[in-house]
């Protein structure tokens, strides 16, 4: 009889037993059903998907935005050696213009001192020296014109001209703002329609 008790604990103390018997559930499996598992692979598919065109799109913006910085930093350069080319030319001919003027100043002043050289000696404090700066009061040298140029140049920028670096600033600037423009533009792409 004592077997049958040692029978009786057994069934009645058993761990996986619930209070109607037997459990008759099977062991539960851990981790995601194939139907969670397939949810879960797809949404990792979408977003790593999304991601890879969203950097894509975010590296086609910044390689755009460097052209554009590109292409306007050219213009500049443009801008500034096309400015540097009018700059050389116009003083080309002012140093054109100022040998010109010298030489011809400078016959002037042989001629009059060829045409006074008679007078030293036969008036009283008349020397060489004294009838070429006489001569070069009367028809200036390129000391005085030079001078007379700065007066002019002078004026003239204080009297209402651009000088070139207001010019070159107004340049870029407008570079700038073309560009900013063009940026802003490119950004609104949506349409309202009413």
């Amino acid at each position: 009889m004592n077997n049958g008790a040692d029978e009786f604990d057994d069934l009645v103390n058993k761990e996986n037993w619930g209070p109607y018997g037997p459990s008759a559930a099977q062991p539960v499996k851990t981790g995601l059903t194939k139907r969670g598992k397939i949810g879960v692979s797809v949404v990792a598919a979408v977003i790593a998907g999304g991601g890879i065109l969203l950097w894509q799109d975010h590296q086609d913006d910044v390689k755009a935005t460097e052209i554009q910085a590109q292409e306007i930093q050219y213009r500049r350069e443009l801008l500034a050696l096309e400015m540097q080319k009018e700059l050389n030319k116009a003083k080309a001919a002012n140093e054109k213009a100022e040998k010109t003027h010298d030489a011809a100043a400078q016959k002037q002043i042989d001629a009059c001192v060829d045409a006074d050289k008679g007078l030293i000696g036969k008036q009283l404090g008349v020397t060489y020296e004294s009838v070429t700066e006489d001569c070069q009061e009367r028809y200036g040298t390129s000391a005085d014109t030079g001078a007379d140029m700065e007066e002019a140049a002078a004026s003239s920028d204080s009297g209402g001209g651009i000088s070139p670096s207001v010019l070159l600033g107004i340049a870029v600037g407008g570079a700038v703002l073309v560009g900013a423009a063009a940026n802003r533009g490119r950004r609104r792409t949506t349409t309202y329609v009413a």
